[in-house]
């Protein structure tokens, strides 16, 4: 198990390529088991996530190839029993329920693993799968379901908590292939959810109001193979963001989308740090006096939950006090009791982080919890005194490709060893 250790101190300049978005990557892949024609996806990153959806496709039965950030898949003949053992390592499994669902019309798939970050059920898919037609039976930790008649409907995806992504990723895969019309209200609204649309689009499905709360779907009798481009990952560009106003001189991202960075970049701005965009590349000079923010995570075009514990990292060192709302994933703090070990002073009330910066932070020993903490913990080390010492980091391997050589080559000091 490796681990990452981050002298503090080091300024960041230069330019850094955002890569393809994971959460956009993982649904679209798991779509190319409705088509039994070859499907080609470019700008795939290369994450452990992404190794475990290839490797549970290929379980399915498909033949897949993989080169320079090229995907090819090709799902002539599929089985649709997916196995605990690989399942259970990525919670965005769950997408290939729609997939296998709409075009054999049964799955069944084991309860998928993931981040600790909070209950996240998937009862709003299986929801949606009912209504659809399907009847889902949930024993000895796998989910079941048949659709002998799979036919459109409307369904409302609105949780406690919010739209649901993968929940509208997977009614929305499953319905495509379904007879007559279905309606998803309360859909997410997410870029990623646009970008999987637009490659069922290009498979020949029928989509309108993707990136909208309402998505009408015409069911299809069938889909072919297409080409698609995965969009750049706002989630690592945001994080290269707060990078850059920690302890950035001048930092630029190139083949980013800052269209899909706004929720960032305004309070961002606000909080004082310069920030400039252009149609592909933004970049962030910090000025070294932030002022503090008030922000509440909600789902898109809000703030996102999964830039909550990299801007709590950097408001950790900001004058002043801050306050962040998680309405997410409520519980999703994790992160706060190791930061308190770097010399943050952060108190939890509820949902809600009250943080009353610092002068510095020091190195320490910490533990990353789950993904988006890891990369917290990165941002927290190169900003502090001493050598922080990440331990667990497999977790931010699911999520960002090669970050502690992108941060390098930006003049960061970090080295990757052997725990």
């Amino acid at each position: 198990m490796d681990k990452i250790i981050v002298h503090g101190g080091a300024t960041l300049a230069g330019s850094v390529r955002i890569s393809g978005s994971k959460n956009s990557a993982l649904p679209i892949l798991a779509a190319t088991l409705l088509t039994r024609e070859p499907c080609t996806i470019s700008r795939v990153p290369d994450l452990s996530d992404i190794h475990y959806m290839l490797t549970i496709l290929s379980e399915l039965g498909c033949e897949v190839e993989r080169a320079s950030g090229t995907v090819t898949v090709k799902a002539e003949k599929i089985r649709t029993v997916a196995p605990y053992d690989i399942v259970r390592k990525m919670r965005a499994s769950v997408c290939i329920l729609g997939p296998l669902l709409g075009r054999e019309r049964e799955a069944m798939v084991s309860l998928p693993g993931g981040c600790v970050i909070g209950d996240r059920p998937i009862d709003i898919h299986l929801k949606g799968f009912e209504a659809l037609g399907a009847t889902t039976l949930v024993e000895e930790g796998n989910v079941k379901m048949r659709a002998p008649n799979l036919r459109g409907t409307t369904v409302n995806l609105r949780g406690k908590f919010g739209s649901t992504v993968l929940g509208t990723d997977n009614i929305m895969m499953a319905a495509v292939l379904a007879e007559g019309t279905t309606i998803i209200d309360g859909a997410a609204e997410e870029p990623e959810v646009v970008d999987l649309a637009n490659f069922l689009i290009k498979m020949g499905a029928q989509i309108e109001g993707a990136g909208t709360r309402r998505i009408i779907i015409e069911g299809v009798k069938e889909l072919h193979g297409a080409k698609h481009e995965v969009i750049p990952d706002r989630i690592e560009a945001g994080t290269f963001l707060i990078a850059g106003a920690m302890a950035g001189r001048e930092v630029t991202l190139t083949r980013t989308n800052p269209e899909h960075l706004q929720s960032l970049i305004v309070p961002l701005t606000k909080a004082g740090v310069s920030i400039t965009s252009q149609a592909d590349t933004v970049t962030v000079k910090s000025n070294g006096t932030c002022r503090p923010l008030h922000l509440e995570t909600l789902p898109y075009p809000g703030f996102p939950t999964d830039m909550q514990a990299q801007v709590c990292a950097m408001l950790a060192t900001t004058d002043g006090i801050s306050v962040i709302t998680e309405n997410v994933f409520p519980h999703r703090f994790m992160h706060v009791a190791e930061l308190k070990r770097m010399g943050a002073n952060i108190e939890l009330q509820g949902p809600t982080a009250i943080v009353n910066g610092v002068r510095k932070l020091s190195g320490a020993p910490v533990m990353a919890s789950d993904l988006r903490a890891s990369a917290a913990l990165l941002l927290a080390g190169l900003q502090a005194e001493g050598t922080t010492e990440v331990n667990r980091v497999y977790h931010i391997d699911r999520g960002y490709e090669s970050i502690d050589d992108k941060l390098n080559s930006l003049g960061a000091h970090i080295e990757r060893v052997k725990a």
